[in-house]
């Protein structure tokens, strides 16, 4: 009979134990989540992309679905190439003549011109302070918006426009804490500059936002341009 009365204590020991292990790694196992790049105020967790800046050209393939990363010429501009599908670095290689490949959800999903706000863009700049890089979104235009097109042509692709510099993503690490800013338009929508010539010979002139995979444009990309900057983040959050 003693022996029967004192290990139900300790059965009743080790349960609680397991059981307080269990809560622990529960515990940690979240705040592991948090600290690889999940929003805690939201369900999503985020899709995070490294940017990372090099003196030399890579020559490895760098098509692995699982890759974060990117790299691209620590000085000089590259080419990010941007296609429909979902969040995935498809090519990691922003050194190369191709360029790197992103895979992006469609941002206008019911094609009325205007973003949904299904997901968000937000970039930092990390490493050292100093350096500076501008992101501008680029495409072939398709359509006639009715007038002559003032955007300048990318020195990566002389078939495509990018978007005006005022909507161009402008970074620069300074000293302080990094912190993140609202891309989502800047990076999500190209937006030309159109003169428009009236009937008595007067000019006008229109601005035209257009969503990234529209009918009306293609071969979207960025243009990276760097200028000494190691890291940049680029973190996608669904609303």
């Amino acid at each position: 009979m003693s022996t029967s009365s004192s290990s139900r204590p300790l059965s009743t020991i080790g349960t609680v134990v397991a059981l307080l292990g269990l809560v622990v790694g529960l515990i940690i196992s979240g705040s592991t989540l948090a600290s690889a790049g999940g929003n805690s105020s939201n369900p999503h967790p985020d899709y995070l992309v490294n940017i990372i800046g090099v003196d030399n050209p890579k020559k490895a393939d760098m098509t692995d679905s699982s890759r974060r990363s990117i790299f691209v010429a620590l000085n000089g501009k590259s080419k990010i190439n941007l296609v429909e599908g979902e969040f995935d670095v498809v090519d990691g290689n922003g050194t190369d003549r191709d360029g790197a490949t992103l895979a992006l959800p469609d941002p206008d999903v019911d094609g009325d011109g205007v973003l949904d706000g299904t997901y968000e863009v937000s970039v930092r700049a990390l490493g050292k302070p100093g350096g500076e890089v501008t992101i501008s979104t680029c495409a072939d235009l398709l359509a006639d918006l009715g007038g002559q097109i003032k955007n300048r042509v990318s020195d990566l692709d002389d078939s495509a426009y990018c978007t005006i510099d005022s909507e161009s993503v402008k970074l620069e690490r300074k000293n302080g804490q990094p912190t993140w800013g609202n891309v989502t338009s800047q990076l999500l929508t190209i937006t030309f500059e159109v003169e428009i010539t009236l009937e008595d010979g007067s000019t006008i002139t229109e601005f035209v936002t257009i969503p990234l995979f529209d009918d009306r444009i293609e071969n979207e990309f960025w243009e990276y341009d760097n200028k000494g900057t190691r890291l940049v983040q680029v973190r996608f959050t669904l609303n």
